[in-house]
């Protein structure tokens, strides 16, 4: 593996277990020179540190050379809906993908207390990451799965108009409309004869 394979920024996504519609947030980050990979449903924690070497022994078998390997193949199988967990009782089985190419990965289960201090600092790493993507105007490390908060450019409110407006005016009534500005003629009566006039 290469040097500095295990250096690498913070990564989140979403996950929809397809099983029973669980929900999960997976995590990866690089803490005291191991790489960490977390899974949580919001109460219970599971996570697995790895060092250079053991990342290196895992990799073998499924082709994924460094950290930022397995972050690519953990949002890419988030997103396209191949992730899976499955619960076991002192830990959790996290599957990438579906056979073949397929990655498994197990992750011990964090005593309470553990599970506690992982959930809050896992929160303002978030909260960071989120913080420094408004600050530099580039992408967040927040992958949700499913792209569930992309934009659809149909329902955007359309650009307001920069130049002058028109104000139209007030139709009154009797106004024409087919030429606004010109009054209505009234239909003729025709004319009114006075016999009386003749005398």
């Amino acid at each position: 593996m290469d040097h500095g394979a295990l250096q690498t920024k913070p990564a989140y996504c979403t996950l929809v277990n397809k099983s029973d519609n669980s929900k999960y947030v997976c995590y990866s980050h690089t803490k005291a020179g191991s790489f960490n990979i977390g899974l949580t449903n919001a109460s219970e924690v599971w996570s697995k540190d790895f060092t250079e070497d053991m990342l290196a022994e895992h990799g073998k078998n499924v082709a994924l050379k460094s950290a930022e390997d397995y972050i690519s193949k953990i949002r890419s199988t988030c997103g396209n809906g191949s992730a899976s967990v499955t619960v076991q009782e002192d830990g959790a089985v996290l599957q990438l993908g579906v056979s073949p190419g397929s990655v498994s990965v197990t992750l011990p289960r964090l005593s309470d207390l553990e599970g506690r201090e992982e959930l809050r600092d896992l929160l303002f790493r978030m909260a960071d990451s989120l913080k420094l993507a408004e600050t530099t105007g580039g992408p967040s490390s927040f992958s949700p799965g499913k792209s569930q908060f992309r934009r659809n450019a149909g329902f955007e409110p359309r650009s307001q108009q920069t130049g002058p407006t028109v104000v139209a005016k007030k139709r009154l009534p009797g106004d024409s409309l087919i030429n606004p500005g010109s009054r209505k003629k009234k239909p003729a009566t025709g004319v009114a004869f006075d016999d009386n006039d003749d005398l």
